[in-house]
């Protein structure tokens, strides 16, 4: 399989692990542990993910999270460290990722095997600069097959995120310039996350008026998908892993309704 087949293949890859490996993130699942452990509505996401880090403040939290306004954080982070200390809300976190995994992966043929091949390329991929990726690179992984491909598709997510935000800084985009960019993202996409109409419009005003703001955004995306390619290439083993990983989270994609 050559350079331009395994970029290919991480192309075609993103989707299913994009929206699998993040899908838990705003599920009922999550919702249910999130009143399970008592925090306030909507933080298990805020707190557990970046708990797997300790305590570090909003602001940098919402800095290593990159597409949401500063003022979540500050809002709703402070109450959920007080209710949560940050041992306890990874646990949660990766609790509602067992269970969103047991009610949306349990068809899945297999899952141990793709579970096995996606911590392969998690445990070999570099870890220096992608703080919540080395982080969640090092937690705890559960045992049951069904619930570890949940969590290695979370995981593998979080590195090509890290790996994508660090392409974005390098053609000179931030993370909610890229949103404006994206034909996926848009207006609608900064609206669900928490940006107000106005500061969406005056995003939206800012980022298009930079340079080639589409082209940079398209350049960080190849960065990507060539970043992504290299893992492959050297963790698996031959162009019969690389059509295995392929094979597989295909049929996870066609699999679930989750995933267009």
């Amino acid at each position: 399989m050559g350079d331009e087949a395994t970029i290919e293949l991480a192309q075609q890859i993103r989707g299913t692990v994009q929206v699998l490996g993040g899908s838990f993130m705003t599920s009922p699942e999550l919702a249910e542990v999130e009143t399970e452990v008592g925090l306030p509505p909507r933080t298990l996401y805020l707190r557990g993910r970046s708990a797997i880090l300790g305590d570090p403040p909003p602001k940098v939290v919402a800095e290593l999270f990159g597409i949401f306004p500063h003022w979540l954080f500050e809002f709703a982070l402070p109450p959920a460290m007080a209710a949560l200390d940050a041992a306890s809300a990874v646990r949660a976190y990766s609790r509602s990722s067992a269970k969103w995994g047991r009610v949306n992966l349990s068809d899945a043929d297999d899952p141990g095997r793709l579970a096995d091949l996606l911590f392969r390329l998690v445990d070999s991929a570099d870890a220096s600069g992608l703080a919540l990726f080395a982080g969640w690179q090092l937690a705890e992984r559960p045992a049951d097959d069904v619930e570890r491909l949940a969590f290695a598709l979370m995981v593998f997510r979080e590195f090509r995120g890290g790996v994508h935000f660090a392409a974005l800084r390098a053609v000179g985009l931030t993370v909610p310039e890229a949103v404006v960019a994206d034909p996926e993202g848009g207006r609608g996409r900064l609206l669900r996350t928490a940006w107000s109409e106005e500061a969406a419009d005056a995003l939206i005003a800012a980022a298009e008026a930079k340079d080639d703001l589409r082209g940079r955004w398209r350049h960080a995306e190849r960065l990507t998908d060539e970043r992504v390619a290299e893992l492959l290439t050297v963790t698996l083993a031959d162009d019969a892993e690389r059509d295995e990983l392929r094979r597989r989270l295909g049929a996870l994609r066609a699999a679930s309704a989750l995933v267009s």
